[in-house]
């Protein structure tokens, strides 16, 4: 049987983007990965994160935010940087972590002064974006000398 990898998807906040890689993660390869989320600086779940999640059948609300301090020490195969603020000062990983560079836009900065349709198109187009993504995981980490079968 493959060992199941673990991911670790880091934003600046934890609040949406590595929330919802987390929550994808979870839903589409809840039996290849151990998916976590963590932050730099964390602060807490974006309430319209976890609505247009939960619009695609994805309920993140119990998830939690975590520091990326909290993980240096943990088993990970991969950390997955979704902005790239976390790219910029993303403290380092021990040398056996295989550290990706995936930026997504960032739907709180983007929509500030939006109607609330406009906001939440936003918040959907990336919430989108990350699926794709993450769907495409197991490719893509089979494509890299980390992982293993």
């Amino acid at each position: 049987m493959p060992k199941r990898l673990n991911v670790i998807f880091v934003c600046f906040g934890n609040s949406c983007r590595s929330q919802m890689a987390e929550g994808w993660a979870h839903y589409l390869h809840r039996d290849t990965l151990n998916a976590f989320s963590a932050g730099i600086e964390p602060r807490r779940i974006d309430p319209l994160a976890i609505q247009v999640m939960k619009e695609a059948g994805v309920d993140i609300s119990t998830q939690e935010t975590h520091s990326v301090q909290a993980f240096l020490t943990h088993d990970i195969d991969y950390a997955i940087l979704v902005c790239s603020e976390a790219a910029e000062v993303c403290p380092a990983f021990p040398a056996a972590v295989t550290m990706i560079h995936q930026p997504f836009d960032d739907p709180p900065q983007l929509t500030k002064g939006m109607s609330d349709g406009d906001r939440l198109a936003v918040y959907r187009r990336v919430r989108d974006e990350i699926r794709s993504y993450v769907a495409s995981l197991s490719e893509l980490l089979a494509k890299t000398p980390q992982a293993v079968a």
